[in-house]
């Protein structure tokens, strides 16, 4: 498509080129036609056409013609036709050279287009100023071009490098261990397991029988009768969190209505999706297709809880979801930033929600031989870095901040939780659920949040590990913490999975509430079930099972997943001060 572009001026550009000498070589203007009358009106309509021609090449590219009445676009003594494949090369003559010159096409051939395709500029950088250059017989004379008014004011534009500021001004949760924020950190601050039987199907034949299961749930208030009947629970859970959210936000139907709507989004990733809706839709076409759900397809996409959501807020910004197994909210907190960053949105409601604890989902982890089967205990299930961990305990629910460019939050006279920092993510590119055995990839992931961030590694002295449990991810994600962070004697590490279980795509998420309000409060939720600690680790850095003060200058989460993939984010306290600099 460059190349077509470009080539129908360049044809223009190229029958001016002929038009302007003639065939003995000469200028048109040396006499070479008759004087006589027929001469006359023959050289004032060639030289009209070149006039014609020169304009409706030059205005294309932003350049003022030269008039061609008394002078040609390329008069130049050669051979015609013949010598255009020298001409094409652009080697301005002698005199022309010594010339100081206005830059070409606004000092930029590339923006020719395929123009820079089709001409040859030799083997030496070619100043932008350079004009036509020599033919192989003979000089040329420059056309008088300037460059256009609008490409220097350009030019001249300063833009602003000013990074916008990402604040958190209200948190969603939906969780085992309650479904507000502060009643979620008082039961993590007092070490309460949410770990129990499962009591929503008969599991007896299942080798693991417990969760971090939601016993009591309404979605009265928040999701309309309708859909809360023909919903998964992972919508119902992130429908919930989310107006939650903007509620804690303190976006009041005044305030909606002042939003400009194009510029608030909504990004919230499930690593599962509607399980249960589709595990239903099978079971109903074993009789007849006809007793499908008619919202079968759409209620077991992930993408639709955030569609829906920004259905009902009537938000017309960024609108997608992310699905990287259990790293899936911190990826969608990242993007949901990273839009308000670039200027595409104001306000994002970011995180995840899963609802897995289900036949099929159950079932599933254990033919991964991926979950703890302590069920004479299950409130002591989950212990990561214990030397007697034996698998992970699931969990579900949702948990939703609410992103917000820090202008357009003071402006609101919003409350101001905590700041987001920046984070990063890689891939371990090893194996589908192991983790690398050297933690490579987790600890590329550490180092590059840091450096996008601008965080000295001195200053993160909290982090919220993704330790889910397991024999290995356990202990590569700590050596990989100490090698980032070893030497700073304040550090304190603490899982909060091992109070509520692994909420899958929405751990990232929940965890982030976690370690938004251990900014708010100054306090660390302690790691319960911690008993038999791992030889290497140091119970100096884990945060045991009594919650410590912690004055959090920087906090870092992470969260990885099947697949690989890994991300950290960062957060820390909302300092005024900080704006001037």
């Amino acid at each position: 498509m460059a190349f077509a572009a470009a080539a129908s001026p360049l044809c223009t550009w190229l029958i001016a080129v002929c038009v302007s000498s003639s065939p003995s070589g000469r200028s048109s203007g040396d006499g070479s036609i008759s004087s006589g009358s027929l001469g006359r009106s023959l050289r004032r309509r060639i030289s009209r056409s070149r006039q014609l021609v020169a304009e409706s090449w030059f205005p294309t590219v932003g350049i003022q013609a030269a008039s061609l009445s008394g002078q040609g676009l390329v008069a130049y003594c050669g051979n015609g036709l013949s010598e255009l494949g020298s001409f094409c090369s652009l080697r301005g003559c002698k005199d022309y050279n010594n010339l100081k010159h206005e830059p070409l096409f606004g000092g930029d051939l590339a923006s020719l287009g395929g123009l820079g395709n089709l001409i040859s500029f030799g083997t030496k950088p070619v100043k932008a100023g350079r004009r036509l250059g020599r033919a192989a017989a003979g000089k040329a004379t420059a056309v008088a071009v300037q460059p256009s008014k609008e490409s220097n004011q350009k030019k001249n534009k300063k833009t602003a490098t000013k990074q916008r500021r990402v604040v958190v001004t209200g948190m969603g949760v939906v969780s085992c261990h309650g479904h507000d924020p502060d009643t979620f950190y008082e039961n993590l601050l007092a070490g309460k397991s949410g770990i129990t039987e499962i009591e929503r199907f008969d599991c007896k034949d299942f080798p693991t029988r417990f969760a971090g299961e939601i016993k009591s749930f309404s979605t009265d208030g928040w999701v309309a009768g309708k859909f809360a009947r023909r919903m998964d629970r992972f919508m119902l859970y992130l429908l919930t969190a989310g107006k939650k959210a903007v509620m804690d936000a303190g976006i009041t139907e005044d305030i909606m209505k002042d939003l400009d709507k194009s510029k608030c989004g909504v990004l919230i990733g499930s690593a599962m999706g509607g399980m249960q809706v589709f595990n239903d839709a099978i079971e109903a076409l074993r009789i007849s297709y006809r007793k499908m759900n008619p919202f079968c397809v759409p209620f077991a996409t992930t993408n639709m809880g955030s569609a829906m959501l920004a259905m009902d807020l009537g938000w017309m910004g960024p609108n997608y979801s992310i699905s990287t197994a259990c790293a899936t909210s911190n990826f969608c907190i990242l993007n949901a930033a990273n839009h308000i960053i670039r200027g595409e949105a104001d306000v994002m409601l970011s995180g995840g929600s899963d609802a897995a604890i289900i036949p099929i989902g159950l079932g599933g982890f254990v033919a991964c031989r991926a979950l703890s089967q302590r069920n004479d205990n299950p409130s002591k299930a989950s212990r990561p870095w214990d030397k007697d961990r034996d698998g992970f305990v699931m969990g579900e629910g949702a948990g939703v901040l609410l992103l917000e460019e820090l202008e357009h939050a003071k402006a609101r006279g919003a409350n101001i939780y905590a700041e987001f920092l920046g984070g990063s993510f890689t891939c371990d590119a090893y194996h589908m659920t192991e983790p690398h055995p050297e933690g490579a990839g987790v600890l590329l992931c550490i180092e590059k949040a840091l450096a996008q961030s601008g965080v000295e590694r001195g200053d993160v002295n909290y982090v919220n590990a993704h330790a889910t449990s397991t024999k290995a991810g356990d202990l590569q994600e700590y050596k990989a913490l100490v090698k980032a962070f070893g030497s700073n004697p304040e550090l304190k590490v603490n899982s909060t999975k091992s109070m509520v279980g692994h909420l899958l795509g929405a751990a990232g998420a929940i965890e982030a509430i976690a370690t938004i309000q251990a900014i708010r409060t100054g306090w660390v939720h302690p790691t319960i079930n911690l008993e038999n600690p791992e030889s290497l680790v140091d119970m100096n850095v884990i945060v045991g099972a009594e919650k410590q003060r912690l004055d959090i200058k920087v906090a870092l989460s992470n969260s990885f997943g099947f697949g690989g993939h890994n991300s950290s984010v960062l957060f820390a306290p909302y300092i005024e001060a900080n704006e001037e600099e």
